[in-house]
């Protein structure tokens, strides 16, 4: 078992016994997209997993409040920030501009990438290495930039 699902679930635990429902509901969510991909999937719970349905959940609830925010619902862009703050806290600390640069500069040398056909096998490469401590479209702007 993982041990991100395994802090989740007790952090879950812990705040229903401080009855936070906002903090059980995002937790809750979040575990049951975990057991949807994995364990009904027949597949073993990894960090992997839990920290890719996290980053999506962050994804989706910054598209969320964007839209909150222009259609001057600051109420429900609020409840939406609280949420994707509680599910960052469980993501890596995300890697700097220059630290993903590095990187992207090691995988073109590394598969021998010479022009924007191999922007894919890159990308792939780079999102590999990076594990979600980067944001994609910061990579996708650097391996463009890296390859002539």
């Amino acid at each position: 078992m993982s041990e991100l699902y395994t802090r989740l679930t007790d952090d879950m635990k812990s705040a229903m016994k401080a009855h936070d429902m906002t903090t059980v509901n995002a937790i809750r969510g979040v575990i049951a997209k975990v057991k949807d991909l994995t364990v009904n999937a027949g597949k073993e719970v990894t960090d992997d997993a839990v920290l890719g349905v996290l980053a999506k959940g962050v994804k989706q609830r910054e598209e969320s409040i964007a839209q909150f925010e222009a259609a001057g619902r600051a109420e429900l862009a609020e409840g939406e920030r609280k949420e994707r703050d509680l599910l960052a806290k469980y993501l890596p600390a995300m890697m700097g501009e220059d630290e993903v640069a590095a990187v992207v500069k090691a995988a073109v040398a590394d598969l021998g990438a010479a022009s924007k056909k191999d922007m894919g096998r890159v990308m792939k490469e780079v999102m590999s290495r990076v594990k979600g401590r980067a944001d994609g479209r910061l990579v996708s702007r650097l391996v463009g930039a890296a390859l002539p």
